[in-house]
């Protein structure tokens, strides 16, 4: 159940840093926002807006609180395989996901069978530069860098299931930057005073708004269906692997993202940064970090919460931190029997189990507003 940690703010976090709150309480406070702020129990310190809110604002959309990964979401498939259809080992696996799904800062590809699934998507509102075009092609169908992943997992069945995180690579962030930018400029020029630049927001009906929408749903399903491309490189290659196997069915959901929804007879943006929608009956992938569990869940359509939920465990170490107090031989004790990127062990140690929250407690604090269908245990991690 949530608590009110200040005003118009309801909280379902068990641990939370105070900062989050203070910002949370920030974007609470904005004319624009219409109802309170709910904060998930992963929440925490973002740029502009907590990362693990949910923001429901009237006649404004608030581009920081998008942010710059649009659509950065999860999408897990159900395969027909069980534990017992895998080799001893899936060390076979892990070149092929290297090969196949690119990773890193930058990292792209050039596969002209991408070309179609492209065409469909059409084209973002802003004129793109012939380098961002290109950005545009090589980047589908590759995971990023930071905490973007490839799992397979087992569920409580020993059934095998694909886990795979990632969002709309560098279009996105340029896209999402530019507004930003945008905003903030438009905010200075109209002498809107706002306790955080970042929340600069462009209002409804104007051309600024109709730039930044497109742009923002075109990132969203950019990143949906590059989501999609991955996991179906990465269920032929476990099954190339396993010398069988078929797809039961897959669940595809952003946890970075903004829409229109009707809340307490209103029409609302509700953004969701680092949330995912749950409304009755909606299914969402919520992952644990490398070594932790995962979770496959229905929503329980919790008023309170906008219908929302947790997208992961959150961070309780930023980034720095992690590197100056965790190590790579305690990461490799956590990640003990999987099979993974060991030999980068030096360079994960920022993803470190140790550096999120727990993911079981996480589960605990929203009980009210998911209901767990799948626990599944990592038996592969590939990070980007």
């Amino acid at each position: 159940m949530p608590n009110q940690p200040a005003p118009n703010l309801l909280s379902w976090a068990s641990e939370i840093d105070e900062g989050a709150i203070v910002q949370a309480a920030r974007a609470a406070r904005m004319s624009i926002v219409s109802g309170h702020v709910a904060l998930m129990p992963d929440a925490h310190v973002g740029i502009g807006a907590t990362v693990g809110s949910v923001i429901p604002t009237e006649g404004a959309i608030i581009p920081s609180a998008v942010g710059v990964d649009i659509g950065c979401g999860m999408i897990a498939t159900l395969t027909s395989l069980v534990a017992s259809d895998l080799p001893d080992g899936l060390d076979r696996l892990m070149p092929l996901v290297e090969r196949r799904i690119p990773a890193g800062v930058g990292k792209g590809h050039d596969d002209p069978s991408m070309d179609r699934a492209l065409a469909e998507l059409g084209l973002p509102h802003s004129d793109l530069t012939p380098q961002q075009s290109k950005k545009v092609s090589a980047q589908f169908g590759t995971l990023g860098s930071g905490n973007h992943f490839v799992e397979v997992c087992l569920d409580e069945e020993d059934r095998v299931w694909t886990v795979l995180h990632s969002g709309s690579r560098g279009i996105g962030n340029q896209l999402a930057t530019a507004h930003i930018t945008g905003a903030k400029r438009l905010m200075r020029e109209r002498g809107v005073g706002l306790e955080d630049p970042d929340l600069a927001y462009f209002t409804q009906g104007t051309p600024e708004f109709e730039a930044y929408t497109q742009d923002m749903l075109w990132s969203q399903r950019y990143a949906m269906a590059s989501r999609a491309r991955m996991d179906a490189v990465l269920v032929n290659a476990l099954f190339r692997i396993a010398g069988k196997g078929t797809r039961r069915r897959t669940i595809n959901c952003h946890h970075n993202f903004t829409q229109r929804e009707t809340h307490g007879g209103k029409d609302l943006w509700i953004t969701r940064k680092g949330a995912i929608k749950a409304d009755t009956g909606d299914e969402g992938v919520i992952p644990g970090s490398m070594g932790a569990r995962s979770y496959i869940v229905r929503g329980r359509g919790n008023p309170d919460s906008y219908h929302s939920c947790a997208h992961g465990a959150g961070r309780r170490m930023s980034r720095g931190q992690a590197k100056r107090q965790l190590t790579a031989t305690s990461l490799k004790q956590a990640m003990k029997g999987r099979t993974w990127n060991e030999d980068r062990a030096s360079a994960l140690v920022d993803e470190h189990p140790e550096a999120y929250k727990s993911i079981d407690q996480v589960m605990e604090d929203q009980r009210d507003l998911v209901e767990v269908r799948h626990t599944l245990r990592q038996i592969f991690n590939y990070k980007g």
